[in-house]
């Protein structure tokens, strides 16, 4: 039966990808630029951490809506790759995020977990909470299983 065989290799994957994450602290693009961490990943749940600082705050002191969704974003959609086959990839079609509390400067604890894993869609919940421990919001996205496109635009072989 293919099931059993794609389920190892997603977990393969995700073995794979959960070691080079959780072990290099430095990542790429927004991710580094607001400082966020994955500290624990597998398919079934991803935690992550973001310290706060004054690159995250509104003008009344505290975290800004649109950083709290961006941070819940990157946790949502790093699962979500860590629920597909390889040769393939996930892009958001759809997120929604309840913000509770205000938050203030501090370390902020992101859990990503998934709602339904599909063939053609995932739906994932992350909630982000406060460096008190309670809850400051709450993502629910959607996002599109979509083969992996080649690096090599179309008509191009990639040779000299």
């Amino acid at each position: 039966m293919p099931l059993p065989v794609l389920l190892r290799s997603s977990a393969i994957l995700a073995a794979n990808w959960r070691t080079s994450m959780t072990s290099t602290p430095a990542r790429s693009g927004m991710p580094e630029h607001f400082g966020i961490r994955i500290t624990d990943a597998d398919k079934d749940k991803l935690v992550g951490e973001l310290d706060v600082d004054d690159r995250h705050l509104n003008n009344s002191g505290h975290v800004h809506g649109g950083a709290l969704a961006a941070f819940a974003d990157d946790l949502g959609g790093r699962l979500a790759g860590l629920n597909v086959p390889p040769g393939f990839r996930t892009t958001t079609i759809e997120s929604k995020t309840n913000i509770f509390r205000a938050c203030v400067p501090g370390q902020l604890t992101g859990v990503a977990v998934p709602v339904h894993v599909g063939r053609r869609m995932i739906v994932l919940q992350i909630s982000i909470y406060r460096p008190d421990g309670k809850l400051a919001a709450m993502m629910v996205q959607t996002q599109m299983v979509l083969p992996r496109e080649s690096a090599t635009p179309p008509g191009e072989s990639g040779g000299a």
